[in-house]
């Protein structure tokens, strides 16, 4: 059951994650006022039938306001990160719950009679915790200069009352002071959740809107090559056939050159297009290496290159581990949304005397397909199994229990060393 608990929460995605824990400890704080309360109802053991009932209704109202402030923050603070509206109904709910917890407060102080040190205290903490729930919301869905207005006039009205019900300044200004702390400790608790989540978001946004773009250039640069090629020879090609059938309909004997013309241009052309898929080149490893380790922590992955990565090696097995390392990239870019981090390690394994290099990455959930035990799709590792195949060398790729992935590639050590 915790494995599969484990398993759900890491395939939520890193800022899922985040999201989750900020919410859960914002959660947290509207149950003090229960906890508080809780501690003012037990400070009296002898308790009057009278008291016990405003007891009993203090701490149903507190433990409704908690229910209610859960809703209420989860909405206020999608209000804030501009998710949804603003939750005015709730939001008057709250403060009305508010004020009639408060009176129950003040009434089980009265019916309680003198109290002595202890429970003044706790009843004071009572108070100013519950004012927080209401408080906190209203910070996320107001601006600053409003939400502070709301405690400076709400302690001016609670001085004034208290000063006109019981003739003493310092309990007035006591309850002025709680007020106004209230406010504020709301205020920096649930104002700056908001905001590292909102800044927080961004930054993923950015960096899954880095990863597109990086994609999206290469697609660009083979479509440019692409077109670039094949432009001139296709027009070349329809110039050359036009000539040909104008040369046979006048039963020309250059229309037969023409069109042998036409067959080399289509063959050089063929050839170029396999270039321009192949980057034109063979691909070199150490370059291959070091733009992934670029583009990866440009994209706020983490990457590490260890191992052999300066041994010498022949054209064509840099060639190949070259494409191993662009393929592995690529993959960690499209399907690896939430990868922190990526390794690429090269041994030689004397056991069995091959060299074995592997790209291991974070932050893939499975798909359907592997999920039920299937192959998952990829004409990339299949081309790259193709390049493999002449040397001898095998591919194999999938996930592993720590939910990454993992994509091993298998050189016999002859043909590593050549």
């Amino acid at each position: 059951m915790i494995d599969k608990l484990r398993g759900m929460w890491r395939r939520r995605g890193q800022m899922a994650m985040v999201d989750a824990y900020f919410r859960g400890s914002l959660y947290f704080f509207p149950w003090l006022p229960v906890l508080s309360g809780l501690t003012l109802v037990m400070s009296n053991a002898d308790r009057s039938a009278l008291s016990a009932t405003v007891a009993v209704v203090t701490m149903g109202l507190m433990v409704t306001q908690g229910m209610l402030a859960v809703s209420l923050l989860n909405r206020a603070l999608n209000r804030y990160l501009e998710r949804g509206a603003t939750p005015c109904t709730l939001l008057l709910a709250s403060g009305v719950l508010t004020l009639v917890t408060e009176f129950a407060l003040y009434a089980l102080i009265r019916v309680d009679g003198p109290v002595d040190k202890d429970a003044l205290s706790a009843a004071a903490l009572a108070i100013g915790a519950t004012l927080t729930p209401f408080f906190m919301a209203l910070s996320l869905v107001v601006s600053k200069r409003k939400f502070l207005a709301v405690p400076a006039g709400g302690a001016v009205v609670c001085m004034t009352a208290r000063y006109l019900l019981t003739g003493s300044w310092p309990g007035a200004l006591g309850l002025a002071s709680m007020v106004l702390f209230a406010g504020t400790w709301s205020f920096v608790l649930a104002r700056p959740t908001g905001w590292m989540l909102s800044v927080i978001g961004k930054l993923d946004a950015a960096r899954h809107t880095e990863a597109r773009l990086a994609v999206a250039e290469e697609r660009l640069r083979f479509s440019r090559d692409l077109h670039d090629v094949m432009g001139r020879n296709l027009a070349v090609i329809a110039l050359k056939g036009e000539l040909a059938v104008q040369l046979a309909r006048r039963e020309r004997p250059e229309a037969v050159e023409q069109m042998v013309e036409v067959q080399r241009i289509a063959q050089e052309a063929q050839r170029e297009v396999r270039e321009v898929v192949r980057g034109y080149r063979k691909a070199d490893l150490q370059s291959e290496l070091a733009g992934a380790r670029s583009v990866l922590r440009a994209a706020g992955v983490d990457c590490r290159i260890e191992g052999e990565e300066g041994a010498p090696l022949p054209p064509e097995v840099e060639s190949a581990l070259g494409w191993v390392v662009r393929e592995g990239t690529t993959n960690v870019l499209r399907h690896a949304v939430a990868a922190q981090s990526c390794a690429v390690r090269t041994r030689i394994d004397p056991g069995r005397s091959v060299l074995v290099m592997t790209m291991e990455n974070d932050g893939v959930a499975p798909s359907p397909d592997e999920a039920a035990g299937g192959p998952g799709p990829g004409n990339g590792l299949k081309g790259l199994r193709e390049r493999l195949r002449p040397l001898g060398g095998s591919l194999t790729s999938g996930l592993v229990p720590n939910g990454g992935y993992r994509l091993t590639v298998e050189l016999p050590v002859g043909a590593a060393r050549g």
